[in-house]
C-alpha cells in the first residue's frame, strides 16, 4: 500500500489569511468610522465655541466693571481730598487701565456738567473683538451716585 503524504486542509489557517464571520480581519478604520468620528467632533466644536466665546466676553466685561468700581472709589476719595472730583485718571494717579481691560475697553472719567452738585460718569467703551461680540451690553456707565447704565439690549440689569 503506497504510503500517501497528508496536504494540509484549504480550510486550515496556515493556508489562508485569518477570517472571521467570513470577512478578512483587518486592522485600523474604514472610512466610515473616521467620517463618523469628524461628524461627532464637528457637532461638538460648533456647540462648545460660541460658549466659549460668550464666557470670554463675559470675563471682560467683569474685568472692566471692576476697574470701574475701582475708580469710583478713588473718586470719591478724591472728592475727600479736593472737595471735588477727578477730571480725568491721571489725577486719581491711575492714567492706565490694566491689560486685561485696556485690551478690550477704552475706560475714561468726566467731570458732570450742568448741575449744582458735583459730579462724574466713568464710561468703558468696548473696543476689538469686545465691540463685535458684547452688543448685548456695549457701552457700560457708572456715576457717582452708583448708577449703572449699558447702551446694549440688555441694559443695565441683564449687563451689571
Amino acid at each position: 500500500m503506497p504510503h500517501f503524504q497528508q496536504r494540509p486542509h484549504a480550510s486550515t489557517p496556515a493556508s489562508l489569511p485569518a477570517r472571521r464571520s467570513g470577512r478578512l480581519q483587518s486592522r485600523g478604520f474604514t472610512l466610515i468610522e473616521l467620517m463618523i468620528t469628524v461628524a461627532i467632533i464637528g457637532i461638538l466644536a460648533a456647540i462648545a465655541y460660541p460658549s466659549y466665546t460668550n464666557y470670554i466676553v463675559r470675563s471682560n466685561r467683569s474685568a472692566a466693571q471692576g476697574y470701574m468700581l475701582e475708580l469710583s472709589n478713588l473718586q470719591q476719595r478724591y472728592l475727600l481730598d479736593a472737595r471735588t472730583y477727578a477730571a480725568n485718571l491721571t489725577a486719581l494717579n491711575s492714567s492706565s487701565a490694566p491689560s486685561n481691560v485696556s485690551s478690550n475697553y477704552t475706560v475714561a472719567t468726566a467731570l458732570k456738567t450742568g448741575t449744582t452738585l458735583p459730579g462724574f460718569t466713568i464710561t468703558a467703551t468696548p473696543v476689538g473683538n469686545q465691540l463685535a461680540r458684547d452688543t448685548a451690553c456695549g457701552t457700560l456707565t457708572i456715576d457717582e451716585a452708583g448708577a449703572k447704565t449699558a447702551s446694549g439690549t440688555s441694559g443695565a440689569a441683564g449687563c451689571w
